[in-house]
């Protein structure tokens, strides 16, 4: 059973303000002259049980108050920052998973979060209909078989 990460995502509005910010960020390295270009979260903290989390988990982002997406943990950078303070960089995969709606209150920093307790993945036709319509009446939708 894998061990994930979740997060509150500061500042975005929906799953595509998300997106964009990650490409933007792609793009500013790519600018850099970064040979190869990756995706990060840097945190004050490393997790503990980062290795339970590399390469299987994943970081589940809420979005007002909802987790409406993830995606895929594939490393953790640590180091000090130009002020001798620690940081983690939690690597992440380019790819943005859509999830089944899932309230989750607010919380400070990242949490663990246990595979049982992680939203499904959306299907397709989940996924088309999901960034219209809110989260209880997706599950209403869902619940009468027509999602």
């Amino acid at each position: 059973m894998s061990l994930h990460l979740v997060k509150l995502c500061v500042g975005c509005d929906s799953i595509e303000d998300l997106a964009g910010w990650q490409k933007k960020r792609l793009a500013d390295q790519r600018k850099r002259g970064v040979a190869k270009p990756q995706l990060k979260h840097t945190t004050r903290n490393a997790p503990k049980r980062g290795p339970e989390i590399a390469g299987e988990g994943s970081l589940y982002w809420v979005i007002k108050g909802v987790i409406r997406c993830r995606q895929k943990i594939v490393g953790f950078k640590t180091g000090k920052d130009r002020e001798g303070k620690p940081y983690c960089d939690i690597l992440l995969a380019p790819k943005l998973v859509r999830t089944r709606p899932k309230p989750m209150r607010a919380f400070q920093g990242w949490r663990y979060f246990e595979a049982d307790a992680a939203p499904p993945d959306l299907t397709e036709a989940e996924a088309k209909h999901s960034s219209n319509l809110p989260p209880a009446m997706l599950e209403e939708l869902r619940a009468l078989g027509l999602v």
